[in-house]
């Protein structure tokens, strides 16, 4: 069979050209194409933890306000992810009110995916701007405590998300055991149980393709000197790369090639009962994907009257949608 080559299109034909092709991939993710070209194309990745968004109380939680949901909202338009893990979602109801009420704003994430664990109260979820392509929740992890079964208790979201036709991302986001005391087992230990389940999965997706896109965020509730952080960032050739959001206060100085500066305001979380400012909010990224991380999209949003709308403070990531 003889060999066709395709003419190149007239000068004048290919604007037009462009404009079809963005229609063809949609108007989800074309958003952020300057251009046809992968290499101008860039998002963000955020995670918040929104602090018991329930539409009504469940056990022990509170409602959300109404001006407490409104404040979720203002820092979620600030913060402006293309892609967002949120933990403490009370309901599906819960989302898709958020959802709605962010469009009517003048943010649209028409994709998501919430994923239900064993605590029936709080869930983690996504929202996206972008399709999402596949979904591999984990909703019945197990481990065992002193002779007790015990199980991850709001689950793993994990999903596939195309940027373009070249570039793909996955994501896992979690909320791991709080640091209030727990009658079933040690709370420390069952974080960390917790993060040796995810570091499992994440084990998985490298040996799978050591260059994967992936990115694994949210509020694992511990510091980075601790050993369920530790066991979560991992080793060698496997270990992912910590981009510790800052915030952008006026300091003028710049981090060393090598690592960030720890001087840097970090904290993401207000402990009430120990009155004490910490960093447990977490964007952690496998080697493929830190090549295309760009740090000077990468910051904590700060906002007046942040503590009204949860006790966490949101955190984004930028990266280049294009093969490094």
């Amino acid at each position: 069979m003889p060999h066709t080559i395709t003419p190149a299109l007239p000068s004048f034909l290919r604007p037009l050209a462009a404009w079809m092709l963005i229609g063809w991939l949609g108007l989800t993710g074309a958003h952020n194409l300057a251009c046809l070209g992968a290499d101008s194309q860039r998002f963000t990745v955020g995670t918040y933890n929104v602090e018991n968004y329930l539409d009504y109380p469940k056990g022990t939680r509170h409602a959300k306000t109404e001006p407490a949901k409104a404040r979720v909202r203002e820092a979620i338009k600030n913060l402006n992810a293309d892609i967002l893990a949120i933990q403490e979602m009370g309901s599906l109801e819960a989302i898709v009110e958020l959802q709605e009420s962010l469009r009517k704003e003048g943010l649209n994430y028409p994709h998501r995916e919430l994923v239900q664990g064993w605590d029936t109260n709080i869930f983690v979820c996504f929202l996206s701007r972008y399709e999402i392509t596949a979904r591999r929740p984990h909703t019945n992890e197990s481990f065992l405590i002193n002779g007790r079964r015990l199980h991850v208790s709001r689950g793993f979201s994990e999903v596939d998300i195309r940027l373009n036709p070249a570039y793909q991302i996955t994501l896992i986001s979690a909320h791991l055991k709080s640091r209030r005391v727990a009658v079933q087992a040690d709370e420390a230990e069952w974080r960390e149980q917790e993060a040796l389940k995810l570091r499992s999965i994440i084990d998985q997706r490298l040996a799978a393709n050591p260059r994967v896109n992936l990115v694994v965020l949210g509020d694992f509730n511990d510091t980075p000197d601790s050993r369920p952080i530790k066991a979560l960032v991992g080793k060698g050739k496997t270990s992912l790369a910590d981009t510790r959001p800052t915030e952008r206060n006026g300091d003028s100085y710049t981090a060393s090639e090598s690592r960030q500066d720890p001087r840097r305001v970090a904290w993401t979380h207000f402990y009430a009962k120990e009155d004490t400012y910490s960093r447990v909010d977490y964007i952690l990224l496998s080697r493929g994907l830190a090549a295309e991380w760009q740090r000077a999209g990468t910051r904590i949003l700060t906002l007046p009257n942040w503590g009204q709308a949860s006790d966490h403070r949101p955190i984004v990531a930028e990266f280049l949608a294009q093969e490094r």
